[in-house]
C-alpha cells in the first residue's frame, strides 16, 4: 500500500498536468473541428434544433476544406521541407560543438554549456528582432554580401522576409535544443572504448563512425526530436521575417483562428499537423528501433 502511495505521489501531478493541459485540450480541439463556425466567429451550437426536433450539429466541412484544396497540402509540406533543412542544419552544426564541449576540461564546460543556453536568457521575440536589424537591407552584413556580389556583376539580394531569413532564424532558434542532448550523451562515454579501438588499428575517423558515433545516436534521435517538432507548429519567426514568401502552416492557423475567426478549420489543420507529427516521429522511432537491433 505504502509503495503504491508512493508511486501515486510521484507520477500522479505529472499526469494530471498531462490530463489537464494537453488531453482536455486536445480532445476539445477534436471536438471542435467537427463542428460549424458560428455566424459571428468561433463556434456554433452543437445542438440544433428544427421542426423534427433536437439534433447534434457536427460536420466534416472542415476536413473536406483541407483536402480539397492543394494549396493546404502544399503549406503543410513546405513546412515539413523547413522543419527538415532546420534539423539537418542544427544537427551538421551542433554535433561539432557538442563533442568539442564534452572533450574540453572540466573545468570549462560549465561555462561553455552557459554559453550555449546563454540566448534564452534574453525575451524570444526581442531575438528574432534582432535578426531583423541583422539582415535588413541597411545592415553592415547586407551591403557586405552585396557589395561582395557586385563585384561579379551579381544584382543585389534580399535577405529580409525571404525563406532564407526564416530558415537562419528557424536554426539559430533551435540550435541549442540539439547542442545539449549531444552533450549529455556525448559526455557519457567512456574514453576507454576509443583506446581500445586505437589499440585495434582503428584511425581517428574509423574510431568515431565505430564507436563515437554509434554512441551517440540517443543523443542525435532526441535533438531531432526536440528541433523538428516544434519547427512544424511555429509561427512568430516565419510572420516576422518571412513575410509573404515563408509562411508556414502555424501561420495559417494563426490566421484563422485570431482573423479568420474559424474555429472548427483552425481545429482541423492543428489536428492534421498533430496527426502527421505522430506518424512522423511514430515512424522515425521505429527505424531507429531497426537500427539499434541490427546493431546489437
Amino acid at each position: 500500500m505504502g509503495k503504491n502511495l508512493g508511486k501515486w505521489l510521484i507520477s500522479g501531478p505529472p499526469v494530471l498536468y498531462l490530463v489537464v493541459f494537453f488531453v482536455i485540450p486536445t480532445l476539445i480541439m477534436v471536438l471542435a473541428s467537427f463542428r460549424y463556425p458560428g455566424e459571428y466567429g468561433g463556434l456554433a451550437p452543437i445542438m440544433r434544433h428544427d421542426a423534427s426536433g433536437a439534433h447534434i450539429n457536427l460536420t466534416l466541412e472542415s476536413y473536406q476544406e483541407y483536402f480539397s484544396d492543394f494549396i493546404y497540402s502544399w503549406l503543410f509540406l513546405k513546412t515539413l521541407a523547413y522543419a527538415v533543412i532546420t534539423t539537418f542544419f542544427c544537427l551538421v552544426m551542433a554535433y561539432p560543438l557538442a563533442l568539442l564541449i564534452a572533450k574540453s576540461a572540466r573545468k570549462y564546460r560549465d561555462l561553455l554549456v552557459l554559453l550555449v543556453i546563454l540566448p534564452f536568457w534574453s525575451n524570444f521575440l526581442i531575438r528574432i528582432y534582432a535578426w531583423m536589424i541583422i539582415l535588413g537591407p541597411q545592415s553592415v552584413f547586407s551591403q557586405l554580401l552585396n557589395g561582395f556580389l557586385g563585384l561579379f556583376g551579381i544584382d543585389p539580394v534580399r535577405l529580409l522576409f525571404t525563406p532564407f531569413a526564416v530558415v537562419v532564424c528557424l536554426i539559430y532558434v533551435q540550435l541549442p535544443f540539439m547542442v545539449l542532448p549531444l552533450y549529455a550523451n556525448l559526455e557519457k562515454h567512456d574514453p576507454a572504448l576509443l583506446d581500445a579501438a586505437q589499440d585495434l588499428g582503428a584511425n581517428g575517423w574509423q574510431r568515431f563512425w565505430r564507436v563515437t558515433f554509434p554512441l551517440s545516436l540517443p543523443g542525435i534521435y532526441a535533438g531531432i526530436a526536440l528541433v523538428f517538432i516544434p519547427v512544424l507548429g511555429i509561427f512568430a519567426v516565419p510572420d516576422i521575417l518571412g513575410g509573404t514568401r515563408g509562411i508556414m502552416i502555424g501561420n495559417l492557423i494563426k490566421q484563422e483562428f485570431l482573423e479568420a475567426r474559424d474555429w472548427p478549420f483552425g481545429s482541423a489543420l492543428s489536428i492534421v499537423l498533430t496527426v502527421s507529427a505522430m506518424i512522423i516521429v511514430g515512424l522515425a522511432a521505429l527505424a531507429a528501433r531497426r537500427r539499434v537491433g541490427r546493431d546489437v
